[in-house]
């Protein structure tokens, strides 16, 4: 039976081949090394003092003349080195931007020898993927990307690349894991222990078939060497960015215009939700989610036809999403589902937008008490000067925390501001005593704050037990 069950698994993956020479002959052509250059201005100072007829008096006066006039020094080039591929016959070339960040020259040297300058079309600093051109008297050879969601962990994986400057160098290794993420908006990283080094950067890792799956870029590493922790932009991520830098010389991404979070299990089971998936909506600002009709408290479950599991799933599928597109938006909201239709704006256009804080009610008198484990007090003239908060704002504000109890271990802190309990405004004591009843009443363990701090809001979910 175990013999049975080997040679049925086997089936279903790829053997190690007796050799990647074939592979790396067919791939070498492609791949390039990139060489930058950049003018570093030098830091100009007071000129060293020589004693007169001091024995160093020629020597520093001789330093002093290459420096130029006045004794100021000139500016130095620096160079860098990296790796990159063609994509196109007509001369395409994929790197990273951080390897042509900054460069004032980038040279392009190919497998036979040859070089040329390239220009540089656009970058993405947010997948940190560049896209350059060049002119050549012939057709180049190029590589096609392949389907990076197809890849497995196991599946053979080869690299390729410029490591410490040594020029054209494989290695093999296997997808060690996937979706992996490090610290950008958009990453989807393969994980790969094909050794990859300082100079890889913006080379190819390629399937066995010989098509781009991934845009190595990052090692984790205690000593700047390969420890087989390596990462490549996935393709499926980076062919959208190539596209559009082809098109437009820039990114243009979708943009909903909500802030969002996770729905934890206290937060699921807080507005009734099973299970614990989703994006729960924060905030919603002047933009194309408020036109659409979205709420704060809101949980996004669905977005254009996808299910949405959590805040990083749903902000990629939306920055996947053309500018413009209408899209259908099913959101549960107090015990149902919804579905709503939104435009999308473009993130580019809206990344420095500030949200419009809703006028909101006269509150009642100022009244402190201690609820769940924080004493609370209404919004009056005084704190909103003391917190620098608008003559509008309206709600809650936490002036002391228990340490023993569930809402310090959850964050809250004094200056906290609570503008909705249960998904409904309070302005006073009173209505943040009935949505803790309302709970109590309705048979649920916990309830839902929006909380403010330094105008950033998050809900948290406190126990009413």
């Amino acid at each position: 039976m175990a013999f049975l069950i080997a040679q049925t698994l086997s089936g279903h993956a790829r053997g190690a081949p007796e050799s990647f020479a074939d592979l790396a002959d067919k791939i070498s052509p492609s791949v390039v090394n990139i060489t930058t250059s950049t003018n570093v201005a030098q830091r100009s100072g007071p000129a060293p003092q020589v004693p007169e007829g001091s024995p160093f008096e020629d020597f520093f006066q001789d330093f002093l003349d290459r420096q130029g006039p006045g004794g100021q020094n000139r500016p130095r080039r620096s160079s860098a080195l990296g790796s990159g591929f063609v994509i196109s016959e007509d001369g395409f070339i994929v790197t990273n931007n951080h390897v042509i960040d900054g460069a004032d020259e980038i040279l392009i040297e190919f497998f036979d020898g040859k070089e040329l300058p390239a220009t540089l079309v656009g970058t993405d600093p947010n997948t940190d993927i560049a896209l350059l051109k060049v002119e050549a008297d012939t057709p180049l050879p190029f590589v096609p990307f392949g389907d990076s969601d197809v890849m497995r962990v196991g599946d053979w994986v080869v690299a390729m690349g410029n490591p410490l400057g040594q020029g054209f160098s494989v290695s093999a290794g296997i997808v060690s894991a996937r979706n992996r993420a490090l610290s950008g908006t958009y990453d989807d990283y393969l994980q790969t222990d094909a050794a990859i080094n300082r100079g890889n950067s913006g080379g190819p890792l390629f399937n066995m078939d010989g098509e781009v799956v991934g845009v190595n870029t990052a090692i984790l590493s205690p000593n700047g060497g390969s420890i087989g922790i390596g990462f490549s932009m996935a393709s499926n991520v980076v062919t959208k960015v190539v596209g559009q830098l082809k098109e437009f010389g820039e990114t243009r991404r979708g943009w909903l215009g909500v802030r969002i979070q996770d729905v934890t299990p206290d937060v699921a089971e807080a507005v009734g939700l099973t299970p614990a998936k989703g994006a729960l909506v924060t905030d919603v600002p002047e933009g194309p989610a408020k036109e659409g009709g979205l709420l704060a408290g809101d949980v996004i479950t669905s977005f254009d036809g996808t299910e949405v599991a959590d805040v990083r799933e749903l902000v990629r599928t939306v920055g996947n999403t053309s500018v413009g597109k209408s899209v259908r938006v099913v959101v549960y909201r107090e015990g149902a589902t919804q579905t709503l239709k939104v435009t999308l704006g473009r993130r580019e256009e809206a990344e420095a937008a500030v949200p419009v804080v809703a006028e909101g009610e006269a509150p009642s008198a100022p009244v402190e008490k201690e609820v769940l484990g924080l004493t609370v007090s209404v919004l009056d003239d005084d704190l909103r000067e003391q917190l620098e908060l608008g003559s509008s704002a309206t709600g809650l504000v936490v002036k002391d925390v228990d340490e023993s109890t569930e809402a310090f271990t959850k964050g809250m802190r004094a200056g906290d501001i609570i503008t909705e309990a249960g998904q409904q405004k309070v302005q006073d004591i009173e209505g943040l005593e009935a949505r803790i009843k309302d709970a109590r009443d309705a048979g649920r363990k916990s309830l839902l704050l929006l909380v403010r701090r330094a105008g950033e809001p998050r809900f948290v979910a406190l126990s009413v037990e």
